[in-house]
């Protein structure tokens, strides 16, 4: 498996590349500010071949390069559908402190000539490399986490955006944002996977999901305060024998 990462634009929003390894085919994940160039060279020297861009949510810092990538590479775009306005219109999704800010700024052409929707729990294939998707409203009402699936030698990896940081969640006062729905998502989709599971979030360093149960204070509140609902999250998420 080849991941390559790093920061793009001021906030500092997680882009990632992601093949089945050097020569491959590849997706592009959160191409944000300044995104590009970086992309450019990642690609070159690693010899791959850019085969979509997809997000996990639609807000600009995460999103201002998908109209220059996909069209750089003559590729789709990829969205859960909730959050589709953002890239007509972005700074609607935006505080209206963050909107005065912006408001003489050149907003970037986000929308790809060819977008697609990511759907919930179903996978998005790309040849030899498949992502899972799982819907995770809270952030953003159209929030994913992208997954890949381990096997032996490595464990599951969760491209989690602004759902879930290194000790810490996303915000959930901007529009579109719910705390009741985000905890909701955190039970069901997060604290239901494996411990070893690697987490890259859409802001600052990796993690794993047993290193943000023990530590995490939001993830440790949903546990003391809705044990009963982590437990049936739990059960929900585990298909019975013979399934």
């Amino acid at each position: 498996m080849f991941i390559a990462g790093f920061p793009a634009g001021p906030l500092a929003a997680n882009c990632y590349l992601v093949a089945t390894g050097a020569g491959a085919e590849c997706v592009i994940i959160d191409p944000g500010e300044k995104a590009l160039d970086h992309i450019v060279a990642t690609v070159s020297q690693h010899r791959l071949t850019p085969v979509a861009a997809l997000l996990t949510h639609g807000h600009l810092d995460h999103a201002a390069s998908l109209g220059l990538v996909t069209s750089h590479f003559n590729i789709p775009g990829m969205i859960q559908a909730a959050d589709e306005y953002m890239l007509d219109a972005p700074l609607a999704a935006l505080s209206p402190e963050l909107r005065a800010m912006l408001g003489g700024y050149p907003l970037p052409k986000m929308r790809p000539r060819e977008l697609r929707y990511l759907l919930a729990s179903t996978p998005a294939v790309f040849g030899e490399l498949t992502l899972t998707v799982t819907h995770t409203p809270g952030h953003t009402g159209g929030s994913v986490i992208l997954g890949v699936s381990g096997d032996d030698s490595r464990p599951d990896v969760l491209f989690t955006g602004d759902t879930l940081f290194a000790g810490s969640i996303g915000r959930t006062d901007l529009p579109g944002g719910s705390a009741a729905e985000l905890d909701a998502s955190l039970l069901r989709s997060v604290l239901t996977q494996s411990d070893a599971a690697v987490v890259l979030p859409g802001h600052g360093p990796r993690s794993t999901i047993g290193a943000e149960r023990r530590s995490n204070p939001y993830l440790l509140k949903l546990l003391v305060d809705t044990p009963e609902a982590v437990t049936a999250a739990v059960a929900a998420s585990t298909p019975e024998a013979g399934n």
